[in-house]
């Protein structure tokens, strides 16, 4: 077992759980903000207090759908992790803060099902040091910016050294 955990951890698979799972949330996120329409986010932005709502709504719903996906493909990990940070501190101190640590709590179970109370901030961690793993860690071999960088320098290493390759004007 112990060789099997080091030999994924060394090829850089052990990274691709975590965003994966990061960056489906993210763009989940985003994706059920784009087919409300930001408009509706944009009303409950307003109602926070939030300065330029339907400007947030959008940058917000862009930043969690293209960061979400960007991050699953660990592509851009680094770049995307800040916006995508202030989303989850924004959505911290504006929403969660008031409700406690806990996500999950449950109010009463009846013939219509569970009835939970407000979410707290502990999801909001969760996805900050998810992302400053990440950061911290790297997207990991096993990565859409590893591999692009692989085939550019196979592609670039594939004429040998000194080797000259004709134009299509010298034939």
């Amino acid at each position: 077992m112990m060789e099997f955990q080091k030999r994924m951890t060394d090829r850089g698979w052990s990274q691709v759980p975590l965003r994966l799972m990061l960056g489906f949330g993210f763009a989940a996120h985003g994706a059920a903000k784009l087919g409300r329409g930001p408009e509706q986010f944009a009303a409950a932005l307003a109602a926070l207090g939030i300065p330029a709502p339907h400007v947030a709504a959008w940058a917000t719903t862009l930043i969690e759908l293209l960061g979400g996906i960007s991050i699953m493909a660990g592509s851009f990990v680094t770049a995307w992790s800040l916006p995508l940070a202030v989303v989850m501190l924004t959505a911290l101190f504006t929403v969660h803060l008031p409700y406690g640590f806990s996500s999950i709590k449950l109010r009463a179970v009846d013939a219509a099902g569970a009835q939970f109370g407000q979410p707290g901030y502990e999801l909001n961690l969760l996805y900050l040091v998810g992302l400053l793993t990440l950061v911290l860690g790297g997207s990991g071999s096993a990565s859409l910016a590893v591999w692009l960088k692989r085939w550019r320098e196979k592609r670039n290493c594939s004429a040998p050294q000194g080797t000259a390759i004709p134009s299509p004007a010298s034939k």
